[in-house]
């Protein structure tokens, strides 16, 4: 599916808080990457968070 980029940035924004409060991380990451921004981007980028979008 093709988001808009209002729909990325809420699917990404959405994922880093659950991230932050303690989600289990879905993918691989470097060490020194601590942000659960770049962490939800990067589960963005390999299609692996579980967030559907409902369009009306």
């Amino acid at each position: 599916m093709i988001y808009t980029r209002f729909e990325r940035a809420r699917i990404i924004g959405a994922r880093a808080l659950q991230i932050s409060y303690g989600a289990p991380v879905l993918v691989d990451y470097p060490d020194d990457m601590l942000d659960p921004i770049d962490i939800a981007m990067l589960e963005f980028g390999k299609d692996l968070i579980p967030i559907t979008v409902v369009r009306s």
